[in-house]
């Protein structure tokens, strides 16, 4: 919730500067503070529950179908001896940025 907050703030106050600044900018610095967020949160590592809800699957099962059709955006990947899937922080937070640029 406090990563959607910060969100809808960055898209407002970048909503109001000349659009190519924000191309050129805003990606870097919109992934670089969504990163920060999901570091304080999750850690480097975002994996289950985490993964799915920053990715914005409504589900578990959503998330695992999207997987085994091999659609998600971002590398994911195993650990030996871990069970489930993994995500760096800064691969979504890259991706969830550029999402939101790809609308501008």
């Amino acid at each position: 919730m406090q990563l959607l907050k910060k969100l809808f703030k960055l898209a407002a106050y970048f909503s109001s500067q000349k659009e190519i600044e924000v191309k050129k900018i805003d990606t870097q610095q919109l992934a670089r503070s969504i990163e920060n967020d999901l570091l304080d949160q999750y850690g480097s590592l975002l994996a289950g529950d985490a993964l799915r809800r920053s990715m914005g699957f409504p589900s578990m099962a959503a998330f695992h179908k999207a997987i085994q059709r091999n659609l998600l955006p971002i590398p994911i990947f195993q650990l030996k001896d871990r069970r489930g899937r993994f995500a760096l922080a800064k691969d979504v937070a890259f991706w969830l940025a550029e999402q939101r640029n790809s609308v501008m």
